[in-house]
């Protein structure tokens, strides 16, 4: 009997995407300006860069997991714990910035060629990220044949819309960042601030960059970006440069250390958990 293909030539079965290369790197800066020195910060006995690491290292299919920073002292502990970590310089002026000057080391970790590697950059602050949300993340590198840019959203609550803590993301309709800001986005011109949320989704963004491999090398030739000095959010320089950022879904946020209030939050987190 001849085979289902040869009879119906147009039907295949679905063949999946080819996973990429995926490293996982951490920016660790000591000198933050709203809590200096969380990364080291104390959570149930371990310092909170090292939940972070920890938490990536769980996530399956991750070549290799890095921390990055101009610290000593952070680089010394993060090889106590099993980790490698790279230097970066002081003058870095963000996360993305930090993993860019190293982009090639990572690009090597992950053992694939730098167009199709993906470098995905987790917050050093972020004690209670999900590791299911990073192999999400390598599954839609893979799907969408390797994006620019991707980074995960979520379905804002009400109350949180005109928090101007939280950052916020205007999707195009096919899932594409328009624009961020600290703002509420979309201005719902003719209804209350407190009513805007029955007219339109809003879209909180979490702060997960995975970035193609050649894309993050390329960071420093990116013009100064205006917009990203006003609203203090990095992924703004790619927007004004053109590069298309992909987002696609996840169910919640992800706790950002930002406050001492905060720290004791993910502290009673893990302390549950």
């Amino acid at each position: 009997m001849a085979d289902a293909a040869a009879v119906h030539p147009e039907v295949s079965p679905e063949v999946p995407p080819v996973m990429p290369p995926v490293v996982v790197a951490v920016p660790a800066r000591l000198a933050s300006s709203r809590l200096p020195g969380k990364v080291m910060a104390d959570i149930g006995g371990k310092p909170m860069l090292r939940h972070v690491l920890e938490r990536c290292r769980r996530a399956r299919g991750v070549a290799a997991v890095f921390a990055c920073s101009d610290s000593p002292e952070v680089l010394e502990a993060c090889a106590t714990w099993g980790f490698p970590a790279l230097l970066t310089p002081e003058s870095c002026g963000s996360g993305s910035e930090r993993l860019a000057v190293v982009a090639s080391e990572l690009v090597a970790a992950a053992g694939g060629a730098a167009q199709d590697t993906l470098v995905i950059n987790v917050q050093g602050d972020q004690p209670l990220l999900d590791p299911a949300v990073i192999e999400a993340m390598a599954a839609e590198f893979a799907r969408r044949d390797r994006p620019p840019v991707l980074t995960p959203v979520y379905r804002l609550a009400a109350e949180k819309i005109h928090d101007p803590n939280v950052v916020k993301v205007l999707l195009a309709g096919d899932g594409r960042a328009i624009t961020f800001s600290r703002s509420a986005l979309p201005h719902v011109r003719d209804a209350a601030p407190e009513h805007w949320h029955w007219h339109a989704p809003y879209w909180g963004h979490v702060g997960l960059y995975g970035y193609r491999g050649d894309v993050l090398a390329g960071w420093s030739q990116l013009p100064e970006s205006p917009l990203e000095e006003l609203e203090k959010l990095e992924q703004l320089r790619l927007i004004e440069a053109g590069i298309p950022i992909a987002t696609f879904p996840v169910a919640a946020d992800c706790l950002s250390v930002d406050t001492a209030e905060q720290l004791e939050q993910a502290r009673r987190l893990l302390q549950a958990l």
